[in-house]
């Protein structure tokens, strides 16, 4: 029988003098598997090859001190995600200022307080956990949102540019930064009810007829099902949006013909980081518009699809969403 893997979290103890090692590992050897460096260089080796969940660094060592250790891992893309915290004897505000500085989440000083170091260490532990799954659950919406897109030839790219489009948007729009990060989220599944419509009529070369028409309009309703209600969060927007961001200002939009400010507002700013990528992109029935041409567009539909005000302030945020487009583009078919 193979043994049971040991699954507690990583930690990398560094300090150049053994006897502060031997205090943290018997303060931590029970909840977590421990790895130790007296130095600096070995130190960066070791988070390189083990990748620890959690460093704890002493400042004043020989040869590279602390500070210089966490400012190379905070530049090493590998490496710069581990949180840090400082154990040390400089007690001083200007040393733990600096510490923050060159990227630390914690600061303890010696000597320790082995109930401190143990809740230190497992509060940064959650917050890796919860930034982890924040990073997984927006993957998970933006592939859910890719799927309807490929089924409507489009590409999954769309959903990631206009869903950073929206952020922008809702930023310059007042949101606060997690309104807006839930805005970027949630705008990734505005049109995940195209899986429920058929190819028949999804994929349809030509020109829609009324029945087919009838048949495409429900996918805003197909989608708000698939996310389902909920009270509050991200799901609760994204079902807003994807019942909403077919709505048009002068009213005559689908699926509930609202006007105006009655619109909620995710829908109004998704339903231009919409149409505005979708202009701006190549699509098999058609070429990209130039920007200028889709900017004029949404001037042209400005108080009759779009809010009038929304629509200024994206065109105040091109710079922003220009860059946006330059950096998720669709890589020419070989």
């Amino acid at each position: 029988m193979s043994p049971v893997a040991d699954t507690r979290p990583l930690l990398l103890l560094v300090d150049d003098e053994p006897t502060n090692l031997q205090v943290l590992r018997h303060v931590l050897q029970d909840d977590y598997r421990l790895l130790f460096a007296k130095e600096g260089a070995r130190a960066l080796e070791m988070a390189e090859r083990e990748q620890p969940a959690l460093i704890l660094l002493d400042v004043m060592m020989p040869g590279m001190t602390g500070y210089q250790v966490c400012e190379q891992l905070k530049a090493n893309p590998l490496l710069q995600g581990i949180p840090v915290i400082f154990v040390t004897a400089l007690g001083d505000v200007e040393d733990e200022t600096h510490g923050f500085e060159v990227g630390a989440v914690d600061y303890i000083t010696k000597p320790i307080s082995p109930p401190i170091v143990r809740a230190r260490v497992r509060t940064h532990l959650s917050l890796v956990r919860v930034d982890e799954l924040t990073h997984t659950r927006l993957q998970i919406v933006q592939r859910l949102g890719m799927a309807a897109e490929y089924k409507d030839n489009e590409t999954g790219l769309h959903v990631i540019r206009m869903s950073h489009f929206s952020r922008v948007l809702a930023l310059a729009a007042g949101f606060s930064e997690s309104a807006a990060e839930e805005l970027l989220h949630a705008a990734p599944m505005h049109d995940v009810g195209k899986i429920g419509i058929p190819d028949a009529v999804l994929r349809k070369p030509g020109k829609l007829d009324d029945a087919e028409w009838q048949v495409m309009r429900q996918h805003v309703e197909i989608g708000a099902r698939i996310i389902g209600e909920h009270s509050s969060g991200l799901l609760r927007t994204a079902q807003r949006v994807a019942l909403s961001h077919h709505e048009k200002w002068d009213g005559s939009g689908y699926p509930n013909g609202l006007c105006g400010e009655d619109i909620p507002l995710e829908g109004r700013i998704v339903a231009i980081a919409d149409v505005f990528d979708a202009l701006t992109s190549v699509r098999p029935y058609k070429q990209a518009w130039p920007v200028e041409q889709a900017v004029a567009f949404l001037r042209e539909q400005s108080g009759r699809h779009f809010d009038p005000r929304l629509v200024e302030l994206f065109i105040g945020c091109l710079p922003e969403i220009l860059q946006i487009k330059e950096r998720w583009a669709e890589q020419p078919v070989a």
